[in-house]
């Protein structure tokens, strides 16, 4: 069996991230999960006709995630950008604070992160072409994509980070429910970490501690104490991107070959 070139992972990491995001968050409408009725409400939408529009949007977005599972294409992925966007953005908009629209950018940034890889949409045709995960990559897609998933780790530890720091009770309870006595301490630490930590990737990424954050996404999205496996997997999205960007960190970074030939040709220089 042929090996995994650094892109195809990439692709892969993108789409089962993209396909566990939407699947995940498709689940929560099927079980009508209460705290939608106040986003159906930003548009005007009553409690009763919330749950009955909730399982409907739960078969879409299951829907989604599984074609971009099985066969990806750019249409798809686009509207997954949009409406991960716009689901988003009703947290704000709905009375929660800012820090969730930007916490939820593996929501949105993994699907735009994959289009990007995919060479984007080059008209209107394109956009039903199957996405192609043996496609020859440019060196300048995966700059392009590279500092796409840099603004999207970013953004996603970011915003967990100030969820942290102005102690949501969701995260309080996580930390009660795990024996700290003092919560909002563990909270602070937490959020500390993770806004240093976001500024880090921006700035300057290193593969080990991207690696790093991984395990911790994948490790603290187990803590929410109803749905949980629901809630890991809805959270796809987010360790997806994180994973993705040390694959891209790893394709950029200069192979012990390349800094050896610099070497060998600034010496003949002098």
């Amino acid at each position: 069996m042929k090996a995994l070139t650094n892109e195809q992972k990439i692709h892969y990491t993108l789409r089962f991230a993209v396909a566990m995001c939407f699947i995940g968050h498709g689940v929560f409408g099927i079980i009508t999960k209460e705290i939608w009725c106040n986003y159906f409400a930003v548009f005007g939408i009553g409690k009763s006709t919330a749950y009955s529009l909730m399982p409907w949007v739960g078969v879409v977005d299951i829907s989604m995630g599984l074609i971009m599972l099985v066969y990806p294409v750019r249409a798809i992925a686009l509207w997954l950008i949009i409406w991960g966007l716009l689901t988003a953005f009703m947290r704000p908009a709905s009375g929660e604070p800012f820090a969730e629209l930007i916490e939820r950018a593996g929501n949105y940034g993994a699907p735009f992160a994959l289009l990007i890889l995919s060479g984007g949409i080059k008209n209107f045709k394109h956009l039903f072409v199957h996405i192609n995960p043996e496609a020859t990559v440019s060196a300048k897609t995966i700059a392009n994509l590279t500092h796409c998933l840099k603004v999207v780790v970013f953004l996603l530890l970011m915003g967990h980070g100030w969820l942290n720091i102005i102690e949501k009770k969701g995260l309080l309870n996580q930390y009660a429910a795990l024996g700290f006595s003092h919560p909002g301490k563990v909270a602070t630490f937490a959020g500390v970490f993770e806004i240093a930590a976001a500024c880090m990737v921006l700035i300057k990424p290193v593969r080990s501690l991207i690696i790093a954050l991984f395990v911790w996404k994948v490790a603290t999205e187990l803590l929410y104490p109803h749905y949980e496996v629901f809630e890991w997997i809805e959270r796809g999205g987010s360790y997806g991107a994180v994973l993705a960007l040390w694959f891209a960190l790893r394709q950029t970074s200069p192979s012990a070959s390349t800094l050896f030939n610099r070497k060998i040709i600034s010496q003949k220089a002098i």
